[in-house]
């Protein structure tokens, strides 16, 4: 009977999803930081650029009638590029301080999020099975990444944590999300929605320490050597290590029937 159900077009959540995810989310980083700065277009015509091919990208992925894995973690990338530059946009170009970009950021996916469930009932992955449910996903992802690039720019350069400290911050709330899943009933959607947004500004300050110079705490990679590596992990990862589609609401249904 399960041949009858709709697949889900979104990995299943592993350990393999939150590694690629992290990688994917420094990666935005890099490679924000390469389009904006290093090529010198600023903030706004770079997050116009990159929402121009996030637009594009998840247009591909939600005409697509299973689960691709290159094809979802190109749409991932996407975000954290477009939520690297958008997130510096507001933080910097239109004058609001990490505090309120941070804080419009976090209305934006609370936003989003309130939506999703007032049209749907619920904001589990599991559900992500129809156009309209994955448009409400992915805008949510796009705003989570954007708030996780401001949270870790915060963090890292007004804390006077530096990029490695900041880094171990976000990785200690990783660690605390994960002990509250294993021992636990906390939601799991609440849970997965926590480390989801918590995984970028990870990335964000792992990116941050690649490429920034040693001054500042960094380690002077070029942004554009950097990117490339990254890139091609991401790219071996999806290769090599086995990705399936999760289960969605009505497989989970039956399976307990």
């Amino acid at each position: 009977m399960f041949q009858d159900l709709q697949r889900s077009k979104v990995p299943e959540v592993t350990l393999i999803f939150w590694f690629i995810k992290i990688l994917a989310t420094t990666l935005g980083e890099t490679g924000g930081d390469a389009v904006s700065m290093s090529m010198n277009l600023g903030y706004a015509l770079s997050s116009l650029i990159f929402i121009g091919i996030f637009v594009i990208a998840v247009s591909a992925q939600i005409s697509t009638k299973s689960f691709q894995p290159l094809l979802y973690w190109i749409v991932v990338v996407t975000t954290t590029t477009a939520g690297t530059t958008m997130a510096d946009f507001a933080d910097r170009s239109l004058g609001t301080g990490y505090p309120g970009g941070a804080s419009l950021l976090f209305l934006l996916l609370i936003a989003s999020l309130g939506f999703w469930y007032w049209s749907q009932g619920t904001i589990s992955v599991n559900t992500i099975t129809n156009p309209r449910v994955e448009t409400y996903y992915w805008i949510s992802i796009l705003f989570s990444q954007t708030l996780g690039t401001a949270l870790g720019d915060w963090i890292a350069d007004t804390n006077e944590l530096g990029y490695e400290a900041g880094a171990l911050v976000f990785s200690a709330g990783l660690v605390a999300i994960a002990a509250a899943y294993f021992w636990t009933n906390v939601s799991r959607t609440m849970l997965f929605w926590a480390a989801f947004i918590l995984t970028r500004p990870l990335g964000a300050t792992l990116g941050d320490l690649l490429d920034k110079p040693r001054q500042e705490g960094g380690l002077a990679f070029s942004r554009y050597y950097a990117s490339a590596i990254l890139a091609a992990a991401i790219l071996a990862c999806i290769a090599l290590l086995p990705q399936r589609a999760g289960s969605h609401a009505g497989e989970l249904d039956a399976s307990h029937s």
